[in-house]
């Protein structure tokens, strides 16, 4: 059984290799596309991250692909129908941030409630410790957090939340009332949530019904000054619309671990010069730069997961997708 690994730069070879030392193991710093699908040529296996679009094209490009484990909780990068059509299985990683995704979008809140990133370059500037009422910030203990989706982030979010005496709201399709009620916060339907909220924190999965869900709309009836923060995926948020509220002065700042496009931000100018353009939104492009240039809005690229603990969750739970599909017992299938 030949497996190849993409995207790996940050994955354990070693514990993979010692872990799945019966097959025959290949790793490839680069995403899976049409410039290194050569690679995956021979391969019974591969394993990927969220930059592999795996497309018809790259699966007919692989005649003997039967397994597909994405080394992610989304698949939306993966061509789920033409994999059922050619019997292709497809492993995800159903949790693996529970606690890290959480504790990024506290450390979004915290930034954005009390200047520290905006404070911090200032010093570094200009070395002046004088105050300025820019760097005034505001307390979390009494405020409104809104919390969409209640699924294992939200969950430590509102935990976390609760930490700081902070007042929880929250709608979720099906709410957890036992949850609720140990963790004494409310239920409440998605517009009472964004009209009453402080700060709004997103952490549902993308869906193509759930796309845009934040829009000039929903922006329009937020309170004057409410954070948002993202961490959950980059269509969620209507990136137009967003630049909108800032602007306004409803949104009075935005902490986003993603971004709509944030796949083509990464190879920009592999992009801008190349050929095939046919498929770039540039307005949604010029938007994000946009974004990036605002002092009120803090974005990193996509680091939410990021942490040594989390890594380790993945790869085990990657290396026991694929033994199971080996072994004909498979695991955490895509459905």
């Amino acid at each position: 059984m030949k497996i190849a690994f993409f995207e790996s730069p940050a994955v354990d070879k070693n514990i993979i290799e010692q872990s799945l030392g019966d097959m025959e193991v290949s790793f490839y710093d680069q995403k899976l596309d049409k410039d290194s699908i050569n690679k995956a040529k021979e391969a019974d296996i591969v394993s990927i991250f969220i930059d592999s679009v795996i497309s018809k094209d790259i699966i007919d490009s692989l005649p003997n692909l039967k397994f597909i484990a994405t080394r992610s909780t989304g698949f939306e990068h993966i061509d789920l129908p033409y994999c059922a059509q050619k019997g292709i299985s497809i492993s995800y990683v159903p949790s693996y941030g529970d606690h890290t995704v959480a504790e990024i979008a506290f450390g979004f809140i915290l930034n954005l409630s009390r200047n520290i990133l905006k404070a911090n370059n200032h010093i570094r500037e200009t070395s002046d410790f004088n105050l300025s009422s820019s760097f005034r910030g505001f307390d979390l203990n009494n405020k409104t957090i809104g919390v969409v989706g209640t699924g294992r982030i939200g969950r430590n979010v509102i935990k976390i939340a609760k930490g700081f005496n902070m007042n929880v709201i929250a709608c979720d399709f099906h709410p957890d009332l036992e949850f609720a009620k140990i963790n004494n916060f409310e239920y409440k339907n998605f517009e009472e949530v964004i009209k009453e909220a402080d700060i709004i924190s997103l952490h549902v999965p993308f869906t193509k019904e759930n796309n845009h869900m934040v829009n000039k709309d929903v922006i329009s009836k937020m309170k004057k000054g409410v954070l948002l923060i993202n961490t959950a995926r980059g269509s969620l948020v209507d990136t137009e619309a967003l630049i909108w509220g800032i602007k306004e002065g409803i949104i009075g700042g935005a902490g986003l671990d993603v971004l709509e496009e944030e796949r083509e931000l990464k190879i920009e100018n592999e992009l801008f010069n190349s050929n095939s353009s046919k498929d770039i939104d540039y307005k949604m492009l010029e938007e994000d730069h946009l974004l990036m240039s605002m002092p009120n809005v803090i974005i990193t690229p996509h680091i939410g997961f990021y942490t040594k603990e989390a890594e380790a969750e993945i790869i085990k739970t990657t290396i026991e997708n694929i033994k199971g599909f080996v072994n004909s017992h498979p695991q955490n299938l895509v459905k």
